[in-house]
């Protein structure tokens, strides 16, 4: 087996890293601070030809293999998890999800400028009493002439506010139960579409989340995603591609964490030396160092069977649960290191494990990764 990245990768990882530097690290606590929306670092992107990447140049993106993609997620995320959480719900979810089910005219029209980054996309899933619970969802789509009538709300929408296009899914016929749901591509000023209540996040403050309201919303019927029914499979496929995302967000958090741990720990001095002497200090940056590359491992892993198309739910779903709850463990042990200073705000790592936390519940809770994996292993 060869663990070894190509040149193409090593390089997508300088660029990314040298792009973050220049355009996101001045910016990331002030844009967490005042939960403010990056528009400049994402018309960057846009330029660079990021938010297309795993896309095929026909349409619009950049033809890169889903592993390389998911390298440039990871370095985002070391510098900003909201950033890199924007980008990758764009890209694995709403962009994927076109490119995966769409039809070439919907490819030709929505994923094209999205690959390009002239329009950004959200998901519209959850919904407030339907969560993990798929069953308990209430939005209806009726087919009405050549028109679908959508009906319902949809709540914790990443990128709600500043979407152009929205991936939303309701029942068409909800007696035939799994089969009974569908998804619809809406675009940003549908009449009977409008952003409900923003939400003010404890972390990723930067990555815009709110209600979207449906009401008597008429989408022409060309905007039907894949098939009539064919709803629920694409938002299962969707969100195993998204974890893989959320898997790489939680390494490049990790990897801040350790970076920030190591350089404080040889500075700070108490007892006559730095604390990175002192045996406690080695210990948590021994782990975290240790759990980082095994989490690392996972995620790549999962993405290489995506490349090669082999089945990789389970994998996808076991990198996202060990990756989110290493970080979350991880950030908190940096936290530690930093002592009162890491509890207090203009200190990376207080940002970086509020962050961490979001990656044991967004896109799938830790609970609801070990029921897609214990699912897997039991069959």
């Amino acid at each position: 087996m060869d663990f070894k990245l190509t040149e193409e990768q090593e390089l997508v990882r300088q660029n990314m890293r040298e792009f973050t530097e220049k355009y996101v690290d001045p910016i990331a606590a002030e844009i967490d601070e005042n939960s403010r929306y990056p528009a400049e670092v994402i018309e960057k992107l846009a330029e660079g030809g990021w938010l297309g990447m795993p896309f095929p140049q026909e349409y619009g993106g950049a033809g890169t293999d889903y592993l390389t993609y998911i390298i440039a997620v990871e370095e985002m995320s070391r510098s900003c998890a909201s950033t890199g959480f924007t980008m990758s719900l764009h890209i694995g979810l709403v962009s994927g999800a076109i490119y995966n089910f769409g039809n070439e005219d919907q490819k030709k029209k929505f994923l094209v400028p999205m690959a390009k980054g002239q329009y950004m996309g959200a998901f519209a899933f959850t919904e407030p009493g339907a969560g993990t619970d798929v069953s308990a969802a209430t939005s209806t789509a009726v087919l009405d002439g050549d028109e679908y009538v959508i009906n319902g709300t949809k709540t914790f929408t990443s990128n709600g506010p500043v979407a152009d296009i929205y991936v939303a899914f309701a029942w068409t016929d909800k007696s035939k139960g799994r089969k009974g749901m569908s998804a619809f591509i809406v675009p940003k000023g549908t009449p009977g579409l409008r952003v409900g209540e923003h939400f003010k996040k404890m972390g990723l403050r930067s990555s815009q989340t709110s209600e979207m309201i449906f009401k008597d919303c008429r989408v022409p019927k060309e905007n039907l995603l894949g098939e009539e029914g064919q709803g629920l499979q694409i938002a299962m496929d969707s969100f195993d591609h998204g974890r893989i995302g959320i898997a790489a967000q939680a390494v490049g958090i990790t990897q801040a964490a350790l970076d920030e741990s190591i350089s404080y720990s040889k500075q700070r001095v108490q007892f006559g030396k730095p604390i990175a002497r002192q045996q406690a200090i080695q210990w948590m940056i021994a782990d975290m160092g240790t759990d980082l590359s095994a989490a690392r491992f996972l995620t790549y892993h999962a993405a290489w069977l995506k490349d090669q198309g082999k089945p990789f739910s389970k994998e996808a779903s076991m990198a996202k649960l060990f990756a989110a709850e290493m970080a979350a463990k991880h950030t908190s042990k940096a936290v530690q290191i930093h002592g009162g200073y890491g509890f207090c705000k203009g200190f990376k790592v207080e940002r970086l494990m509020r962050d961490a936390k979001f990656t044991e519940i967004g896109e799938g809770t830790s609970e609801a990764q070990r029921m897609v994996i214990a699912g897997n292993l039991l069959r």
